[in-house]
């Protein structure tokens, strides 16, 4: 659980952040909508800013572009408690825009702007290592992955976080617009997944990777490597499945009204990593496990009740009032929640 108990461990987040543009209407094109919505995101950071939402300590590292969109996501990540000592502001690349459609069910359709934006050019040299260093947990995505200089620099942080001892999460995140081909995306996104330790993939994602049409437990389990301790496939509004090398189940989800899906994954994903960042035994015993991911499921469910992925991610008294309206959570969910809620407490008095 998060510790709540001197200071917090610090997960660290790699990649991408950006600005997206979201409709005020669902069901339209982009060309038919009226009028965007100014959002900041980006997976890696949303995952971020989700961790200190729920008290955790965050720090994210990438590139900006050195223009006003650059310096406002660096102030937000501020603003929510991350540290942004890893961030580089790029004077010849802007920084990336991603125009969202929003379908009458919340789910999303990008257009991206990146030709190239400045995440792109984030180069090894760059890195804060001593920052890198200090990680427990270093979360990171694929898009990182797509072109050079970034993929190198994304490889040579997994490394030294790696010997440093951090435990490695991947959320690969897809985003086949940005890949010159889905073949390239499913050997690059492949091409360090056996450096992982904790992996989240959605149903798409899942299906996307092994070819099958199946989301069961037989395909999910041939994406299983020797590192792995925990593999999760979130399933939207029909909660996740968990897998690990002594057990493996699923969790129930929570029925909200939905209207923007954007940076649900990645709360589910900040919730996780918030909670075994201090304990890692949560990983070999599931009837904690469970909890934390009823958590989860929870953060990522209340993400979807508003439109873009920051602004939706949720605080510990927000989950709670969502908790509140279950009946049949065990004892040990209460202290969970407890336990986040005292985390915050102490991060921001």
């Amino acid at each position: 659980m998060a510790t709540f108990n001197g200071e917090k461990s610090l997960i660290v987040s790699f990649g991408e952040m950006l600005i997206d543009f979201v409709p005020t209407v669902s069901g339209v094109s982009l060309s038919e909508a009226p009028v965007f919505i100014k959002a900041p995101g980006g997976a890696p950071a949303n995952v971020a800013i989700a961790v200190s939402r729920l008290g955790g300590r965050a720090a994210f590292v990438g590139k900006l572009g050195d223009d006003e969109f650059g310096h406002m996501l660096a102030g937000i990540l501020k603003q929510n408690g991350v540290s942004a000592e890893g961030i580089n502001f790029d004077t010849g690349a802007r920084t990336a825009l991603a125009f969202v459609t929003l379908r009458s069910d919340g789910e999303r359709e990008f257009m991206f702007y990146r030709n190239p934006s400045a995440d792109m050019l984030l180069r090894p040299d760059e890195l804060n290592l001593d920052l890198i260093r200090s990680a427990k947990v270093f979360h990171y995505g694929s898009i990182s992955l797509i072109v050079e200089p970034c993929r190198s620099a994304h490889l040579k942080a997994m490394e030294v976080a790696k010997e440093a001892g951090a435990l490695l999460s991947y959320d690969p995140n897809l985003r086949l617009p940005l890949w010159p081909s889905k073949e390239e995306a499913k050997k690059q996104i492949l091409s360090i997944w056996d450096k992982a330790e904790v992996i989240k993939v959605s149903d798409e994602e899942l299906m996307f990777l092994t070819g099958s049409d199946n989301v069961d437990d037989e395909t999910a389990l041939s994406l299983w490597h020797g590192n792995l301790k925990l593999l999760l496939v979130t399933l939207g509004e029909k909660g996740c499945n968990y897998y690990t090398k002594s057990f493996r189940g699923s969790v129930d989800p929570f029925h909200v009204n939905a209207v923007d899906t954007t940076g649900a994954g990645d709360s589910y994903v900040g919730a996780l990593l918030c909670n075994i960042v201090d304990d890692r035994s949560v990983l070999e015993d599931e009837a904690r496990l469970r909890e934390v991911l009823k958590f989860a499921n929870a953060c990522g469910a209340i993400t979807t009740t508003k439109k873009g992925a920051i602004p939706a991610l949720p605080t510990v008294s927000e989950v709670q009032t969502l908790l509140n309206a279950k009946t049949d959570l065990q004892p040990e969910f209460y202290f969970l929640v407890f336990n986040c809620w005292l985390c915050a407490l102490v991060l921001y008095s």
